[in-house]
């Protein structure tokens, strides 16, 4: 266990190798002495089990050109795999190595390495890190997750989403990797697809990338976020656990339809969209389970915290069906039930079937077996009604999907777990809602019932393009709505212990400064088996 004082003298030296990644791309070379820094991309871990993780990293094989601008995909091809040596140690000075290893790094995969690291005790810290030749990358702090039948005491959860580059720099980042997380959850939108802003006033910072379509256009899109150092810093404090929404493809995708429906084109898109995702994720082999040529990822899954918390990370992407009355060509756009029967008819599903049943199922066992204490839902929207004053809702969240909230809402009432927490993103706000029974608000004035809880986080750094005004018409006319903003940029931490939950919203002073401050927004609190949410 690192003290609070050699905790941040390691975040400090993390911060230093984690700069030395903007320095320029290595030219690659097969002789062992290297003249440049292979790891310029970072490391990361995550998806931590009881007795392992996964470790990542991407080789760059060339000097690159100025950031934010391509890399010749004939460049990358013609390069041959090399081999990539990884360390897990109990100490940072790696004296005590527990795990070693080496690893292909494919020219097929962009040179991504993922390593499943197994074998090792429960709920323990560790270090680890990567050599190519006399290169070696920074060190990371990972762990695994406690043993089944254990019940800890503490569990400190980031969640956050949505970092467009252009919109602001990632100094959330940099304040995140001081609060010692045992682990992030990323709920979407890790990068963004648009083409360089033609207009660049009012930006923090500009790249020079054409929207993608191809395979080396996504992976050129990665490599530029992964670029900046604080969002490496966050990737080496804490292993994470990644899923995606829109963005990583096309705005407002869902399932084999973009704009236009579904084309052999956009198809084609979407396949490379998702290998460049795993390609640049730390995620495990069984996300390949498919085995069908990335035309489809298996990213809904469970992650255990011995008995104190149960994640069941959705994806509200792959499975979907297309959005209520959604104009062919155009986005989603706000509908009104009145003016929209598609909107409520029951077939239609926010996660497909097979995730629903699959999610139904996890909740029904942690509520049969008593365990955990905390069921969480992390998923990549605002799970919540989110009616506006004209009465119009959004067809892109669970509010264009009622029928199909309304059945996870019934599942869960009809066999609570002791505790349910929803977590998610995309909004670019802050919500912070009370979740209600269907049909729980009584005409005789009845305190309606509620069921669980709700935190949806607003973006690292993309903007919001609805006003604070806005924003507290909206939670007027939606009283489940306890907390609603709009302006800030940042991210939630959410502090689990056996009786409570603390969750702490964090916004960024100003997101067009690379050293901005981070301020606490606002804290709130949830008793264990109390679903309703008080102010701390």
């Amino acid at each position: 266990m690192l003290t609070t004082t050699s905790r941040r003298l390691w975040l400090i030296r993390a911060a230093q190798l984690s700069a030395m990644s903007t320095l320029p791309r290595w030219a690659w070379s097969q002789n062992a002495k290297l003249q440049h820094n292979p790891f310029s991309l970072g490391i990361a871990s995550g998806d931590p089990s009881p007795d392992g993780f996964v470790l990542w990293t991407r080789l760059l094989p060339t000097a690159a050109p100025p950031a934010g601008t391509a890399l010749p995909l004939e460049m990358l091809n013609a390069l041959s795999t090399q081999t990539v040596r990884w360390e897990v140690a109990n100490d940072e000075q790696f004296r005590q190595i527990v795990a070693r290893g080496t690893a292909n790094a494919d020219p097929l995969f962009a040179h991504s390495v993922h390593v499943e690291v197994r074998g090792l005790p429960s709920g323990r810290w560790y270090f680890y890190r990567f050599m190519h030749g006399d290169a070696v990358s920074a060190t990371g702090r990972t762990r695994t997750a406690p043993a089944a039948h254990e019940l800890p005491e503490h569990l400190r959860v980031i969640y956050a989403s949505c970092q467009r580059w252009e919109h602001g720099f990632y100094s959330a980042w940099r304040h995140a990797a001081t609060q010692s997380p045992d682990l992030v959850l990323f709920l979407g939108d890790y990068m963004y697809e648009y083409a360089s802003p033609a207009n660049p006033e009012g930006m923090a910072r500009i790249h020079h990338l054409h929207l993608p379509h191809t395979l080396a256009d996504f992976r050129d899109r990665y490599a530029l976020h992964k670029s900046d150092p604080d969002l490496q810093l966050a990737h080496t404090v804490a292993p994470w656990t990644v899923t995606w929404d829109d963005h990583e493809v096309q705005n407002d995708y869902t399932a084999s339809q973009g704009k236009g429906g579904m084309t052999p084109d956009f198809l084609l898109m979407r396949t490379a969209a998702w290998q460049a995702f795993y390609e640049h994720m730390p995620l495990r082999a069984s996300t390949l389970a498919a085995n069908d040529g990335f035309h489809s990822l298996q990213l809904h899954r469970r992650l255990q915290w011995g008995r104190l918390a149960n994640i069941h990370l959705l994806d509200a992407r792959q499975y979907r069906d297309r959005q209520a009355c959604r104009k062919m060509d155009g986005a989603a756009s706000a509908v009104h039930p009145d003016k929209c029967a598609e909107l409520l008819d029951p077939a239609r599903s926010f996660l497909g079937t097979d995730q629903e049943r699959w999610l139904e199922q996890g909740l029904l066992a942690d509520a049969q077996s008593h365990n955990p204490r905390w069921s969480v839902i992390a998923q990549q929207t605002l799970f919540s009604p989110r009616t506006y004053p004209s009465g119009t809702q959004s067809a892109d969240s669970w509010d264009g999907y009622p029928p199909a909230r309304d059945r996870l809402i019934r599942a869960i009432d009809a066999h609570p777990p002791r505790n349910t927490v929803f977590l998610g993103g995309d909004i670019h706000q802050n919500y912070v809602c009370n979740v209600e029974a269907v049909n729980a608000r009584e005409r005789d004035g009845k305190k309606p019932r509620v069921i669980a809880s709700e935190f949806c986080g607003t973006s690292i750094s993309s903007r919001s393009g609805t006003t604070q005004d806005k924003v507290d018409a909206i939670r007027q006319h939606n009283p489940h709505v306890l907390f609603a903003r709009s302006e800030e940029r940042g991210y939630g931490l959410c502090d689990i212990t056996p009786g409570q939950w603390t969750t702490t919203l964090n916004a960024v002073a100003d997101p067009l400064r690379a050293e901005s401050a981070v301020r606490e927004l606002a804290k709130f609190v949830v008793e264990d088996g109390r679903a309703d949410i008080q102010f701390a």
